[in-house]
């Protein structure tokens, strides 16, 4: 999509307010730098550059705004400036939500440890969540997945209904705000935003990736991270480097 009037009924909230203890390092998650640019700078560029979003607002640890304040994004047009979370995802999408203005009719939730999802990916899920109400990012699951209660198997879903949930998470503003009135009102907490869609009644559509979107939570899955994020940022300086010769020789 690159629509300018249709991105601009569109934002995106990017949660980057947890600690992530278990990825170990001494900065929070979304300030982990993968081959030279934080977490949360490669997800609001790539939704920049998607073309697809007409606002970003980040969602992070008041504490760590001046932290935000010194990363290199002037240049990226969407973004706005940070607005505080909470101590549960249900708490800082209500706090980004709020921060939304009215014209906004459609949100897109992403988790900031997700810093290599790619441009193409994020224009394709909120193209789906237009047609239908809302759409999600995943990944087919290969393995086959048991349902264990109690340290014993209780199922075994079939394997071609199991898909790995990623974000962005797309949906309509109004059902969003539906959904997350009627999780409170039972003292629900979602593992994901399409969960309190699923509570509340609404359709979710499936994208699938196209290209890599690992959620960074541990050590390894950082290594994993670094490896990819150099190859893709050498290819990019190719293409780039290609386009400058050929611009040249014109």
């Amino acid at each position: 999509m690159d629509d300018p009037d249709a991105a601009a009924s569109v934002a995106a909230l990017v949660l980057g307010a947890g600690r992530g203890e278990r990825l170990g390092h001494s900065l929070p998650k979304a300030f982990v730098p993968v081959s030279g640019q934080t977490l949360i700078e490669r997800s609001i560029r790539s939704l920049s550059e998607s073309g697809s979003i007409g606002r970003i607002q980040p969602v992070l640890d008041p504490r760590e705004f001046d932290r935000f304040k010194e990363l290199k994004l002037q240049d990226v047009p969407q973004l706005i400036g940070p607005v505080g979370g909470g101590a549960e995802r249900q708490d800082s999408m209500r706090a980004g939500l709020r921060s939304l203005p009215n014209e906004i009719r459609w949100v897109a939730v992403h988790d900031a440890a997700r810093g290599l999802v790619s441009p193409n990916d994020i224009a394709r899920v909120v193209a789906r969540a237009r047609q239908s109400g809302a759409a999600i990012l995943a990944e087919r699951v290969r393995d086959t997945i048991k349902r264990v209660s109690d340290g014993k198997i209780v199922e075994t879903p079939p394997r071609e209904e199991c898909w790995a949930a990623q974000t962005p998470q797309v949906m309509r503003r109004d059902w969003l705000e539906e959904s997350m009135e009627k999780a409170a009102a039972r003292d629900r907490l979602g593992t994901d935003d399409a969960q309190l869609l699923e509570w509340a009644g609404f359709p979710v559509a499936i994208v699938e990736a196209r290209d890599p979107n690992p959620k960074i939570t541990r050590p390894e899955d950082l290594a994993g991270a670094e490896a990819l994020a150099s190859k893709d940022d050498s290819a990019l300086a190719r293409v780039v480097a290609e386009n400058l010769e050929g611009e040249e020789a014109r």
